[in-house]
């Protein structure tokens, strides 16, 4: 792990990505892609989820992940695959990482059309970025707070008048992300995080080339 070059995942996973068919006509121009952009925690360690919801400390306590690391990736909801992806060790936030893993999806894969993402990446800045600088549309739910609070701007937009029928799309990517700990695994057991990382980021590659199998006859 320690030898192994991050870019060359980069490249294998945007590699993958071109290799599946595309939507539509091949006579005719790609369309934007659709993709969503969420997280999930994949285990630090090889220990079982059945061990840990049994395991109990002498207060007898139910006992409780000390770590873990979060995932993130953009999916293509026609494809449902990876087309960019991060790993990083929580407490994060990632609402931060909406952007340069847009960027890389839009820049290095395939151009996007729409950005569908729950409320942990809700900001202005984000409906910006996306809007303006990618030239696509974005559906993030505003978060609600104090009743002092008040949104401007694309979030005020969200919350006067949600889009819920484009918004559906966004469960895609649990499918996936269910797809990739059912089949192939929900852990990353590195001794040190930026082996974790590069465990996460393999499994984002492992998931894009199990899609990419032939189907049987």
């Amino acid at each position: 792990m320690g030898r192994l070059d991050e870019r060359a995942l980069v490249a294998a996973l945007n590699e993958s990505v071109r290799r599946l068919p595309k939507p539509g006509h091949h006579d005719q121009e790609e369309p934007p892609a659709t993709v969503a952009v969420d997280a999930t925690g994949l285990a630090a360690g090889a220990i079982s989820t059945f061990y840990v919801r049994r395991t109990r400390n002498r207060r007898g306590e139910p006992m409780l992940w000390r770590r873990w690391l979060k995932w993130l990736v953009v999916v293509d909801t026609d494809r449902q695959v990876l087309v960019a992806q991060e790993a990083c060790s929580r407490p994060y936030n990632g609402s931060a990482m909406l952007r340069p893993l847009g960027d890389a999806a839009h820049e290095e894969v395939t151009p996007l059309g729409l950005v569908l993402a729950d409320a942990e990446f809700d900001s202005e800045q984000n409906h910006r970025h996306v809007r303006e600088w990618l030239a696509a549309a974005s559906v993030i739910p505003a978060k609600w707070g104090k009743a002092s609070w008040r949104v401007q701007g694309y979030r005020a937009t969200m919350r006067a008048a949600f889009p819920r029928q484009l918004y559906r799309r966004r469960a895609l990517v649990e499918s996936v992300f269910s797809a990739v700990k059912r089949k192939l695994s929900a852990r990353a057991p590195g001794r040190s995080q930026e082996t974790q990382r590069l465990q996460a980021l393999l499994l984002g590659l492992a998931y894009n080339l199990y899609r990419l199998r032939p189907c049987p006859v």
